[in-house]
């Protein structure tokens, strides 16, 4: 039988035809990316001010609501994240997994809001997705009356702040603040949401709560800016941290009608902080077991990632905690907001060329000397508190331990700042170091004022 041999003709012609095929084939795909990347998002439906669903955001926005729902994961790295922990639902608390306790993986931690609602309950942070349902039900809510103010941070309320001032934002704010927490409770249905921090019209990012409105303008003062308005004078960079820092923040209530205040009129760092509250005489509670007029840190990671090497070179806490990513030929922002050390290859890897292996161990490197500078510190306020106590116990008057009570209350803000700030000194290693080294001094000078028989505040020195 013989064999058909097929001419060079026609092993040319297939040839010339599998790759006009190919040719083809990638240049529609070329096309269709070039249309995908043309159109970032289909108008689904029509997004307004009143739009807080996230959901129908959703809709136009597949891929970032997707992520956004990924905030419900609990995932531990070394000292953040939280691990879920099964619990029995009751009336007063349907949560069936809740967070670990903080308060029972650092009894000291009792010792040092001894008093306050805090020693009550704390526990680990959780996602977004939490933020509102972990409010509602913590033991907290038992221990004090809190007020509507709360709903600033843990819930979208830029819709029922405008409903409240009948269109005024600010207004709406100053109504919610001076309420119940569980009659403002009743006016919010959602945890942060699209509308906190994106303009409906355009997209755009802006700032939607009052309390850094006036925050950072009070501090663009001190820095020789007047009348600062951020949402016309930030630039886009700037706003990739200032929407976050809307609520990653230090704080306190103001007064009878509780207005949400953020103390940076004389700056941003711990020293400014504290110089401000002892300017306006304000005081978290009385620490029950040595009678100083104490404070309580909130969360600073806006204030400490000011003071850090990716602050100063211009990364903002959206590239870290929401990296851009490729979905098809779209590039988005990742909604999954987490730790960068569950995401290093995007959160990292765009500006460190080393292995994954090594940019973990670094950072872990960081947070281990700083958790332990912050037990050194622990010890140290330990000690105070427990000598101020016995002081007390033995007859010493508040007047008399005036000195000791200021050292406390130093020392334990300046621990507290650390403590309560979520990335274990990882957004400024050395000002976190700093600020324990400074506890740790303000708690061994207020032992030597006890030995000292110092008194009065005249005879104090604390620079």
């Amino acid at each position: 039988m013989q064999k058909q041999i097929f001419s060079p003709v026609v092993i040319s012609a297939l040839i010339t035809a599998a790759i006009t095929v190919a040719i083809t084939a990638l240049l529609v795909n070329i096309m269709e990316r070039k249309q995908e990347a043309k159109n970032p998002f289909y108008k689904v439906v029509e997004l307004t001010e009143e739009t807080e669903d996230p959901a129908i955001w959703g809709k136009n926005f597949p891929q970032h609501f997707d992520d956004y729902k990924r905030t419900v994961d609990q995932v531990r790295t070394r000292y953040g994240g939280s691990e879920a922990i099964p619990r029995t639902p009751t009336q007063s608390d349907p949560r069936s997994v809740v967070s670990q306790s903080r308060l029972e993986e650092d009894p000291r931690l009792k010792a040092m809001w001894a008093g306050y609602a805090f020693a009550r309950d704390f526990r680990e942070d959780r996602g977004h997705a939490y933020m509102l349902e972990d409010q509602t039900y913590t033991e907290r809510q038992l221990a004090i009356k809190q007020p509507g103010t709360c709903m600033h941070c843990h819930s979208s309320v830029y819709v029922p702040y405008r409903k409240l001032g009948n269109g005024d934002l600010i207004a709406g704010f100053e109504k919610m603040n001076q309420m119940p927490y569980p009659e403002a409770r009743k006016l919010v249905t959602h945890p942060v949401t699209c509308i906190d921090c994106h303009d409906p019209a355009n997209m755009q990012l802006r700032i939607t709560r009052p309390g850094f409105i006036e925050g950072i303008r009070a501090l663009k003062a001190a820095e020789g800016i007047q009348n600062y308005d951020v949402n016309k004078m930030a630039t886009r960079q700037e706003m990739r941290s200032f929407v976050c820092g809307q609520c990653h923040v230090e704080y306190y209530f103001k007064g009878q009608e509780k207005r949400l205040v953020y103390p940076w009129a004389k700056g941003i760092k711990v020293e400014n902080i504290i110089d401000y509250y002892q300017e306006v005489g304000h005081k978290d509670w009385v620490h029950a077991k040595t009678g100083a007029p104490v404070l309580k840190a909130q969360h600073p990671e806006f204030e400490l990632w000011a003071q850090g090497i990716h602050a100063r070179s211009g990364v903002s806490c959206a590239d870290c905690h929401m990296p851009y990513k490729r979905v098809g030929a779209m590039k988005i922002s990742d909604h999954h907001v987490r730790s960068p050390l569950l995401n290093i290859n995007n959160a990292c890897q765009t500006c460190h060329k080393w292995s994954e292996q090594e940019l973990k161990e670094r950072v872990e490197s960081i947070q281990d000397r700083t958790y332990k500078m912050r037990n050194l510190a622990m010890d140290a306020l330990m000690e105070l508190i427990a000598d101020i106590e016995a002081a007390k116990n033995a007859g010493k008057s508040d007047t008399e331990l005036a000195v000791c009570h200021e050292y406390q209350r130093k020392a334990q803000f300046y621990l507290d700042f650390v403590e309560a700030e979520n990335s274990m000194g990882f957004h400024a290693p050395a000002e976190a170091v700093r600020i324990l080294g400074e506890s740790i001094n303000f708690s061994r000078k207020g032992q030597l004022a006890l030995r000292d028989g110092k008194s009065t505040a005249a005879e104090q020195t604390t620079k």
